[in-house]
């Protein structure tokens, strides 16, 4: 899944491309593609022709595009989706799932989704803590790239969670934006195994964590993201190239960057923890 260079490479090219266009037509082309828009799919295309999209903004690994109705067009990208910036005319992905076309004519907006895990809503915005979000992402954290994000906070949040720090980083509710990949790469640069207890943290490691978290996500927007196949890529459907730089993630038997170990791969949470046997040794017990 995304986490949030990746999603913020992709509100960029929205806000490039699709920022003050008014909507002419709408075409939903998969029904499970607009399935969070409870009202469904002929609601969702009448109410959003004929706004205007507005500013592209994210937090963490949500986004979501500003209407000039008050409302906001909040795009989940699942496992696999892309929004594409298409010429009007350019041949249909075998996997477009909504269209959007413009009353300038222009290129079009296109959601495309292999998986359809993903998909398009239109949300409420309402306030919390001073920021405008739409109400599905209200119980978001602010992430690390946020100017009002609160590190002291963060690291007190990550503290008291009585779990492991792997599962405190991943957690949505108190830091956004760090997935499975980035905390990887965040426990590696801290010489810290992901099963280690985030309550027995002292608050100067847990602060050196979040900073490496902070710091490689930042690495990774420089570098367009992560793209392991063609399913991540930009609106212009360009892949990124930070995959090049990740010191354990992925890289199971490979030597660890820093000391020459082979990298191991454990499970997690359905999914996979990469690490350094040596730097990051097991937490005993």
């Amino acid at each position: 899944m995304p986490e949030l260079p990746e999603v913020e490479v992709v509100r960029r090219g929205l806000h490039e491309h699709a920022a003050g266009r008014t909507v002419a037509a709408v075409e939903v082309l998969h029904p499970r593609a607009i399935r969070r828009h409870l009202p469904g799919a002929a609601d969702f295309a009448v109410r959003l022709a004929g706004q205007t999209l507005l500013a592209a903004r994210r937090r963490g690994k949500y986004l979501w595009v500003d209407l000039s109705g008050g409302d906001a067009m909040l795009a989940h990208l699942g496992m696999s989706g892309q929004m594409l910036v298409q010429p009007v005319g350019a041949p249909d992905e075998k996997h477009l799932r909504v269209r959007l076309r413009f009353a300038d004519g222009g290129p079009e907006l296109r959601f495309v989704d292999q998986r359809t895990f993903g998909g398009l809503a239109l949300a409420e915005i309402v306030e919390v803590d001073g920021a405008q979000l739409p109400q599905p992402v209200a119980h978001i954290a602010r992430d690390p790239m946020d100017p009002a994000f609160d590190a002291e906070a963060a690291v007190s949040a990550l503290r008291r969670r009585r779990t492991e720090v792997k599962r405190a980083l991943l957690d949505q509710t108190l830091v956004s934006g760090v997935g499975n990949i980035y905390a990887d790469e965040a426990l590696w640069r801290a010489r810290l195994h992901g099963l280690r207890a985030a309550e027995k943290l002292s608050r100067p490691k847990t602060a050196e964590l979040l900073a490496h978290a902070t710091r490689v996500m930042h690495e990774a927007l420089g570098e367009g993201g992560t793209s392991f196949d063609a399913l991540y890529v930009n609106v212009n459907g360009q892949s990124g190239y930070f995959d090049r730089s990740l010191a354990v993630y992925g890289r199971e038997g490979e030597p660890c960057r820093r000391c020459g170990t082979a990298v191991r791969r454990e499970p997690f949470m359905n999914r996979s923890s990469y690490s350094c046997p040596r730097c990051q040794p097991r937490p005993r017990g």
